[in-house]
């Protein structure tokens, strides 16, 4: 049975017969109901099947943080969608059994807030990471209160640390504490979210580190 929110003339939801209606993101559309399918798959569609597992297993443990860096991606994909969708197209690499993700060309944040000027990345004592970066900035977009993020992703070991939500631009400095028991390689991102939040930056994948 289908729901009529909007009258007669309007879009409807549930179903009637073998036609479904619902709406994402505010569109409505209709849809068959899926039919049972009695061949196999072919080899293509195992090789696109490998590379959507692959790529949802590499994107689980930064959720969060591609959560915000693709926010408003764009009209119809944002978040870990519209992340999986630039992963696939940016950062596979290999065919069949060598197909890998290649974390140098992958963005865990995309947008048009203007990154600051002279970003870098210090190995302090232990396991901290300090970034500095110029606080001035020129253009209308970018904010003193927009906020740095920081991620440091063990990918073998499915390992992250995190700050979402770090030091403001204007302060020119912040600490990421790669507190894990879990040691191994670190991949580097950093992007800015503005202090408004609508919008981010592109992220900058910085390197390696060796815990």
């Amino acid at each position: 049975m289908a729901r009529l929110k909007h009258g007669i003339n309007g879009p409807f939801a549930g179903k009637v017969g073998t036609v479904i209606g619902a709406t994402w993101k505010g569109i409505p559309y209709m849809r068959s109901l899926p039919r049972k399918r009695t061949s196999l798959p072919s080899a293509g569609e195992l090789a696109t099947r490998k590379k959507w597992a692959i790529s949802q297993h590499w994107l689980k443990p930064v959720t969060d943080f591609v959560r915000i860096g693709f926010k408003g991606y764009s009209a119809k994909s944002e978040g870990f969608v519209a992340a999986k969708s630039y992963l696939l197209k940016n950062a596979l690499e290999g065919e069949g059994e060598n197909l890998f993700i290649n974390p140098a060309k992958m963005k865990l944040s995309w947008g048009d807030l203007s990154l600051p000027n002279n970003l870098q990345m210090t190995r302090l004592a232990g396991k901290l990471l300090q970034f500095t970066w110029d606080p001035k900035f020129s253009d209308d977009i970018s904010h003193g209160g927009d906020q740095i993020m920081m991620l440091a992703y063990n990918v073998e070991k499915e390992k992250v640390k995190e700050k979402l939500y770090g030091q403001i631009r204007q302060h020119g400095s912040d600490i990421l504490n790669i507190d894990t028991s879990k040691t191994g390689t670190f991949h580097i991102y950093v992007a800015f979210v503005a202090h408004d939040r609508s919008r981010q930056s592109e992220s900058v994948y910085m390197g390696t580190v060796e815990i």
